[in-house]
């Protein structure tokens, strides 16, 4: 059987993560106005759903792209880690001033394991984070 050209392969994680969306710049008028329940003052929590997709041609010895548990090392050092449980405005760095939206949070992730799965001479092809159910943001980084 010959190898095909390339294979995107998925992994997904969970974490648990409370954030608030505000604007130090406005109103607390117009930060619920614009936010809603969102804005709730102590923040409101979500179980995120984390899928990661990478793509690169399978090795023909392993018949893998990457191996799986390479994949959950970064995911658990770079992600998990730093979400778990955590409230994103005050814990995670770089949302103090930056709205942890879902979108925001998306390339704010594509940012963080990018550069590690580039040294597993694979390339990362999507990222998808489920708020909830009912939303979730894709990105698939710059040149998209």
């Amino acid at each position: 059987m010959s190898a095909p050209g390339s294979v995107d392969v998925t992994r997904k994680v969970r974490f648990c993560a409370a954030h608030r969306y505000h604007r130090q710049d406005w109103t607390p008028e117009k930060n619920r106005e614009v936010f809603g329940a969102c804005n709730n003052p102590y923040g409101h929590g979500h179980n995120y759903e984390l899928e990661v997709t990478i793509r690169g041609s399978v090795d023909p010895l392993t018949g893998m792209v990457i191996n799986l548990r390479r994949i959950d090392e970064i995911l658990r050092e770079k992600i998990v880690s730093r979400f778990d449980h955590r409230h994103i405005n005050e814990e995670v760095e770089g949302f103090r001033d930056n709205i942890p939206t879902t979108e925001n949070l998306a390339v704010y992730i594509w940012n963080l394991i990018e550069p590690e799965f580039s040294k597993e001479e694979v390339e990362l092809s999507r990222v998808r984070l489920r708020e909830d159910s009912f939303l979730y943001a894709e990105y698939r980084g710059e040149s998209s």
